[in-house]
Parts: C-alpha cells; sequence; structure tokens
C-alpha cells in the first residue's frame, strides 16, 4: 500500500508538472501575443481577460461540485486532458477570430482557456489535495511540480515567441499528450461509487454545497478571496509593462521569460517550505501573512522604477503564492465539511477570483490606458491591504477538522 501510495505522489507530481509546462507555453504570453501579434490595445485585452473570467467562473462551480461527486474518480480529469492536446490548435483560431471579430475572438478564447486551465488547475490541485489527505503526504510538496513545470517552459517562452509564437502552441499540444500518458498510469484503488473518506458520493447532495452559503465563515472566506485574487488581475498585463522597460520589445519578452522563470523556480522552493511554514503558525495566520506580502508586491510595483527594481518586486509572489495555496486548503479542511472540498476550493476561492476578474479586468485596462501601469498598481495594492486587515478579524482561528463540519452520513 505504501508503494502505490508513493506511485500516487509521483504520478500526481508529474501531472502537475506537464499541465502547467501546457499552460504556460500557451498562455504566460498571451498578453505580450495579444499586444504585439494580434495588435489589440490594454481595453481590448482588459475585455478578453473579462469574458475568461466568466467562462472561468461558470466552469468552477460545476466543475467543483462534480469533482465531489467523483471522489478519487478521474472522468472529470480525462475531459481535461483533452482539452489540453487540443491547446496548440485552439490559441491559432484564437488569434484567427480576434483579428475577424474582437467579441466572436474573445467568446472562443475565453471560453476555451476558462474552461480547460483557470477552471482545470482547480479540479487537479482539488483532486492532489484529496489523495494527498488519503495517502498521507503533503499537498504543497506535489504542488512544487507544478511551479517548476510552469519555470521550465516559461524559460523557453520568450525564446519561442520572438521565433515564432506558434512553437509555444505546438509545445502546449505536446505537452498535454505527456499528460494524457501520465493519467493512464495513475492507479487509485476504491470501491465503486465512494469517495476517499469510504462515504458513497452519491451522498454528496446539491443541498450540501448551498448550505454552504448560509455559513458566516464561508462569506468571510469569499470576502478575504475577494482582495487576494486581484493579484490574478494584475499579473494578466504586468509582461506587457515589464517589456516596456527595455530597449526593445524582442529584448524585453526574452528577459520577462527569465524573470518568470526564475520566480517560478523560487515559487517551487516557497511549495516545498510552505507547508512547514503553514503548519507552525496556522492556516488563518499563513492567509493574513500571504495577503500582506501580495499587498506589498502590488505597491511597490507602482513605487520602484526600471527593469531591476521591478523585477524584485515581482519575484515576491514566489513567497505570497505557496503559502496562500497551502493555507487555503488547510483552512478549508479545518473549518468545513471535507467532503465538499473541491466545492470548496472551486467556488469559495477560485470561482469567486474568476467574478472579480470578470468585473475588475476590463477597470483595470481602462486605468493601465488612463493613469499609467504604476498609479493602477497603487490602487490595486492598497485595495488588498484593506482586505486582508478587516479578514484579521473575520476569518476562523484553527479549529478542528471535524469541529465545524456537516453531519458525516453512515458509510453503507
Amino acid at each position: 500500500m505504501k508503494q502505490q501510495h508513493s506511485h500516487n505522489y509521483l504520478i500526481l507530481s508529474a501531472l502537475l508538472f506537464f499541465f502547467f509546462v501546457t499552460w504556460s507555453s500557451s498562455s504566460s504570453l498571451l498578453s505580450i501575443w495579444l499586444h504585439q501579434e494580434v495588435g489589440l490595445k490594454a481595453a481590448d485585452t482588459g475585455i478578453i481577460f473579462s469574458v475568461l473570467s466568466v467562462s472561468a467562473l461558470f466552469a468552477q462551480v460545476c466543475y467543483g461540485f462534480i469533482q465531489d461527486k467523483l471522489g478519487l474518480r478521474k472522468n472529470l480529469l480525462w475531459l481535461i486532458t483533452l482539452l489540453l492536446i487540443l491547446s496548440g490548435p485552439a490559441y491559432v483560431l484564437f488569434g484567427y477570430l480576434l483579428k475577424i471579430n474582437i467579441l466572436l475572438g474573445s467568446i472562443f478564447g475565453g471560453f476555451f482557456i476558462g474552461l480547460t486551465f483557470n477552471g482545470g488547475i482547480g479540479v487537479l490541485e482539488s483532486y492532489t489535495e484529496r489523495a494527498a489527505r488519503r495517502d498521507g503526504f503533503e499537498f504543497g510538496r506535489a504542488r512544487m511540480w507544478g511551479s517548476l513545470g510552469w519555470a521550465v517552459a516559461t524559460f523557453f517562452a520568450g525564446l519561442l515567441f520572438n521565433l515564432n509564437p506558434h512553437l509555444n502552441f505546438m509545445a502546449a499540444s505536446v505537452s498535454g499528450l505527456v499528460f494524457f500518458w501520465l493519467l493512464t498510469r495513475l492507479k487509485v484503488s476504491l470501491p465503486a461509487g465512494t469517495s476517499e473518506q469510504g462515504v458513497p458520493a452519491s451522498r454528496i447532495s446539491l443541498d450540501d454545497a448551498l448550505r454552504l452559503l448560509t455559513l458566516p465563515r464561508f462569506w468571510a472566506l469569499v470576502f478575504f478571496v475577494i482582495g487576494t485574487c486581484i493579484y490574478g488581475v494584475y499579473d494578466q498585463q504586468f509582461p506587457v509593462y515589464f517589456a516596456s522597460q527595455f530597449p526593445t520589445l524582442r529584448e524585453g519578452n526574452a528577459m520577462f521569460g527569465y524573470l518568470n522563470s526564475f520566480q517560478v523556480f523560487l515559487e517551487a522552493a516557497g511549495m516545498f517550505c510552505a507547508p512547514w511554514l503553514v503548519n507552525r503558525i496556522g492556516a488563518k495566520n499563513g492567509l493574513i501573512f500571504a495577503g500582506m506580502v501580495m499587498a506589498l508586491r502590488m505597491v511597490a510595483s507602482g513605487l520602484v522604477e526600471g527593469p531591476l527594481l521591478i523585477s524584485i518586486t515581482k519575484l515576491l509572489h514566489a513567497v505570497e503564492l505557496p503559502v496562500l495555496l497551502v493555507s487555503i486548503f488547510k483552512y478549508n479542511s479545518l473549518n468545513f465539511d471535507k467532503r465538499l472540498s473541491s466545492t470548496l476550493y472551486l467556488v469559495g476561492f477560485a470561482c469567486t477570483s474568476s467574478v472579480i476578474g470578470t468585473v475588475l479586468s476590463p477597470l483595470a485596462g481602462f486605468s493601465y490606458e488612463k493613469f499609467g501601469f504604476a498609479q493602477s498598481y497603487l490602487i490595486m495594492g492598497i485595495m488588498v491591504f484593506c482586505t486582508t486587515f478587516i479578514s484579521i478579524f473575520l476569518l476562523r482561528s484553527n479549529g478542528t477538522p471535524t469541529e465545524h463540519s456537516f453531519p458525516q452520513p453512515n458509510a453503507v
């Protein structure tokens, strides 16, 4: 059994690695591609990211409940695998449609990216966390390999982009094929129709999920996420701002690839250390710590000038994200019904991020054009600081996993 658990850890780590290789190859330079190759302005790009957030929102709501029903079965992962393999041709079609009609291209691209990556990563991460709880390994240690996958792909993304952006899209599809092979190797032995706790999966009903909406502690978590998820809006067009700091766009593209790759290598190291830190300071304090670092990063981005100092502020992401991800899963496990772990993560965290992204993406695009990147980053940073500070009083201190759970049905 221990050997099987070790095998599952390795396969899940590899799945995360190649999921992020596919995601980074196709999307890490998305805003640069839309700006330089497709010829869109910042406001148009903001609209695309807003549509992307809407599609991710619906995907996350459905994905979360479905995955909780499935438990550790792989049905939903097979759908995501197909989308990963098709990502290369889909991005080529995305660019073609944008040149014909912005709205048509935005709907197609936003739907595909939201369904595949912004929604799909939540499924894979929550599946991995569920397996980690069952098999006794730390989620952060597996998620670390996802960061490494992003770093490896991003290291080459800028160079391939300067040769031909379509090379990145081809690499994404090849990585999707590797993901498919790995998923065939993942063997999770569970009695038919049961979740990882041994409870029949059918016992998880829509009423269980909707009951979350009646819990004040759920809305306290959502309020915290509303502030911290601004980092996604911040990151959307940051490559454009960074590339503008260099004499030529080609040099800026390549340097951003190197910077992003280095950042994610640091992020992977953070994923390895984050479980130790969060276990010592507690899940709530981990969330507050991550939020404050995030606010500092955004405010600093608006105050400093030049590639070196802007690069340093960007690297703070490698501190905040690992602590945030590990803390959010541990906080949910301590304060909510474990059977709804996917719904909690995909709705309470990812879905809320999509809602805020939908609202703020076009506003951010307008702000970049009206006030500039630096002023816009200052505003974002202040917003994150305020919501994080208020969350100190709203979030619950660590309880016990069973103290706040819904009543569990007896296994049959």
